[in-house]
């Protein structure tokens, strides 16, 4: 027999009303805060909600209940009002509104969409659980987006969480057609309910066709175009890297992108080496003709509040303004992102180089976790502190020369001396990756999605910016 409850909610702190964020005006526009739900049984009994099991996690948003309060003056005099019970799974959504300074009635309008999703009742009765999976729900007048070199969807996953609509991504890889279209599926997956349309032909394909059936003026047009020519691992591996055909007619297309669809904000990502290019100029060149407003720069994800460190080339252009691209934050270390994953995690021994630099590290430091990479070339493995942010996770990491699933692809070193195998969602969580997103169980599938991906949580943020203007 199911015991009744009588609830007592515990008291809103003062506090949290004099810790609201500053808009860029100086206003107030709330905070947001964590409390737990005191419940007191029938029978005398008095329990803490959210239910959980072990040790409640301070970095867990599973863990505690949410409410975001604010001031407004109202007839003369401020009068604090508040909203509970929000969902955990818009509480990243609603820090990046607060960090890219959006104004508190939009705060306030995503947090009541948000609470308009239904949960089940029985999930919080007495254990963890994850809500954080629910997918975001766009209004019908949504802007749109056209997606180039869309791979797996990680520009439309931060384009989905900064309320933008996919309508279209090309994706296919002519060198690679298995992996592409295992790509494209998991792609077709996660964003059909959006209404995007996964095109599996190249970019130089759709071209040719004159872009037959895209949009015309939509909001946004993004392009990641295939980097391997320009990477620095490529090059280390070759000697130099060169521009071949492919390059120049995919930048060609993208061009012809900008001409003929007319976007209000063009959007590119690639890797640094990219700007030197040709390809580069080409698509510069289309952009400046067409009147747009350009602003491009490489910069460190890690500074976007990535865990890792990923140097990427980011442009962004408008026709009828200069857009600037978000501010930077500070540094977050990787065993904060996912160290409520690392107990689920599989274990793991470490292998001889591995066992080395580890050694090596603790002649000189305190014990501290380490993520150590198990794959590499004739060198001991790369490693991070647990304080640091991941080193670049790349596509190799997944798959062997041959393309085939690795079976472990890095390792959590624990002071204690346990050792476990990373896994493929404690990787996407460092790729910036939401919950919601669902990785497909084939590893080499998987693991390139992740590397081949623009981070979404800087996506999130990129195009957030962008909105502001």
């Amino acid at each position: 027999m199911i015991k009744s409850v009588i609830a007592e909610l515990s008291a809103t702190p003062e506090k949290f009303l004099e810790k609201g964020v500053k808009a860029l005006q100086g206003e107030s526009v709330g905070c947001l805060y964590q409390y737990l739900e005191t419940k007191k049984l029938l029978n005398g009994e008095t329990v803490s909600y959210p239910r959980v099991i072990g040790e409640r996690d301070p970095n867990n948003p599973e863990d505690w209940r949410w409410a975001f309060n604010w001031k407004e003056k109202i007839n003369g005099a401020w009068k604090g009002k508040s909203i509970s019970s929000i969902p955990p799974g818009a509480v990243t959504m609603i820090r990046a509104l607060q960090q890219q300074g959006a104004t508190r009635e939009n705060i306030i309008a995503f947090i009541k969409k948000a609470k308009t999703k239904k949960t089940s009742p029985k999930l919080d009765v007495c254990k963890k659980f994850d809500n954080t999976k629910l997918k975001p729900v766009l209004p019908d007048d949504a802007p749109i987006a056209v997606v180039l070199f869309a791979g797996g969807g990680g520009i439309e996953t931060g384009m989905v969480q900064a309320g933008i609509r996919p309508v279209i991504a090309v994706e296919f890889d002519p060198s690679k057609p298995e992996l592409s279209q295992a790509i494209a599926k998991t792609h077709h997956h996660n964003f059909s309910e959006y209404g995007c349309r996964i095109i599996q032909l190249t970019v130089q394909e759709v071209a040719r066709l004159g872009f037959l059936g895209f949009p015309r003026r939509p909001d946004y047009l993004h392009a990641s175009p295939v980097c391997a020519n320009f990477s620095q691992a490529h090059t280390a591996k070759a000697g130099k890297g060169g521009e071949t055909t492919d390059d120049l007619t995919a930048a060609i297309a993208v061009a012809e992108a900008i001409r003929q669809l007319q976007p209000r904000v063009f959007t590119l990502e690639n890797v640094p080496r990219y700007q030197n290019s040709q390809s580069f100029a080409i698509i510069l060149n289309a952009l400046e003709q067409e009147g747009y407003s350009v602003n491009y720069s490489v910069v460190n994800m890690a500074e976007f509040g990535l865990p890792q460190a990923r140097r990427r080339l980011v442009m962004v252009a408008c026709r009828d303004l200069a857009i600037s691209l978000p501010p930077i934050s500070d540094p977050i270390g990787w065993y904060g992102a996912i160290a409520h994953l690392i107990p689920t995690m599989l274990d793991s021994q470490l292998l001889l180089k591995q066992q080395q630099t580890l050694e090596k590290f603790l002649a000189g430091n305190a014990p501290t976790p380490l993520l150590i990479e198990r794959v590499g070339g004739r060198k001991l493995p790369k490693y991070k502190p647990g304080s640091h942010p991941a080193n670049t996770i790349l596509r190799s990491h997944f798959t062997d020369h041959k393309g085939c699933n690795r079976s472990k692809f890095a390792d959590i070193w624990l002071p204690d001396g346990i050792v476990k195998s990373l896994s493929i969602e404690g990787a996407a969580i460092l790729q910036g990756f939401p919950p919601w997103y669902e990785f497909p169980p084939e590893t080499a599938t998987a693991g390139s999605i992740i590397g081949y991906s623009v981070p979404p949580s800087f996506a999130t943020q990129l195009f957030m910016s962008a909105q502001r203007f």
